[in-house]
């Protein structure tokens, strides 16, 4: 039995539907633990990507992660939870380590791929530089999985869903304030990012990157000096001390690429960069570059898009 957790307090993420899709991967039944406010009916859809049941405690906020690991692990001893998996998100960062001893199981941070035959995980290892592989020796493992890692899956149809409650205990934690970012796509969860930097001369100038953005249907991010200067709000901060992101494309507009900003995002797919230094380092990284004036190019960019998308239609 596979016991996926997840929160679905504004709804079911893409990163929500990749692990159940990888809990279904490892292979027997799944069932969802979760807390929120999501409607039965939207909970029901899960099945589509392999859950065979859904338990919901809508008594837990989720804000405190004590009280999530006593909930998830009163649910993984109810089913007989050989594995359980998060996303590799808030929640993952800390309520696995905690399960992890709760349970006394192994714990596989940052999972990128389904296990190999031999039982090892995929992992990103030195802040994305490299990769290695993990093995839990223990009889009940937890993994939590980076987002964008694989791709969701439907292979069943709805599920049941059951109400449960009294298995957390109560909360340690009192929420005074909860500031949300801001943006209609979460960047961890976005396929498709334009970034930028310093190059940009000014907050003034951030429009043609929200421009871009809009007409690929892309999150916006930054680099870490235009947050600290108050340009960009610090949530979109990508980099080794920001959001990590693994995108299917990062586009990157004056960013000249130190070494933590690309540990950030070394895990896209493919890296567009622009930039008029040719020295930049970011150019080493990168799939595609364009030396090159931003004013000049992302305008032309924009337009280029929009023309393609119309012909599409």
């Amino acid at each position: 039995m596979v016991l996926v957790y997840i929160n679905s307090t504004t709804g079911l993420s893409k990163a929500a539907l990749e692990t159940v899709t990888y809990g279904k991967k490892l292979g027997g039944d799944v069932t969802v633990i979760t807390n929120g406010a999501a409607s039965n009916d939207l909970l029901a859809t899960l099945g589509e990507y392999g859950a065979a049941k859904v338990l919901v405690d809508r008594s837990v906020d989720g804000e405190d992660p004590q009280q999530l690991a006593r909930l998830i692990a009163a649910v993984a001893d109810q089913v007989s939870a050989s594995a359980v998996i998060f996303s590799h998100d808030v929640y993952g960062k800390a309520v696995a380590p905690r399960l992890s001893v709760r349970m006394k199981a192994g714990l596989v941070a940052g999972a990128i791929a389904i296990p190999e035959a031999d039982g090892s995980i995929k992992v990103n290892v030195f802040s994305g530089k490299a990769v290695g592989y993990v093995k839990v020796a223990s009889e009940k493992r937890i993994i939590s999985l980076l987002p964008n890692s694989i791709q969701p899956e439907k292979s069943g149809s709805a599920c049941g869903v059951e109400e449960t409650s009294g298995l957390a205990g109560a909360s340690a934690i009192k929420v005074l304030e909860t500031k949300k970012p801001e943006g209609n796509i979460p960047l961890p969860e976005a396929e498709l990012v334009v970034s930028a930097g310093r190059g940009l001369k000014g907050p003034e100038n951030w429009g043609m990157i929200e421009d871009l953005a809009t007409a690929l249907g892309a999150a916006t991010a930054c680099s870490r000096p235009v947050a600290d200067i108050g340009w960009r709000p610090h949530h979109e901060h990508v980099g080794q001390t920001g959001v990590a992101i693994r995108p299917n494309l990062y586009i990157a507009v004056g960013i000249s690429g130190a070494i933590q900003h690309l540990a950030g995002v070394n895990g896209s797919k493919v890296i567009v960069v622009v930039n008029t230094d040719t020295e930049a380092p970011f150019f080493k990284a990168a799939d595609y570059g364009i030396v090159g004036d931003a004013f000049e190019v992302i305008p032309r960019l924009t337009e280029a898009v929009k023309r393609f998308k119309a012909a599409q239609h």
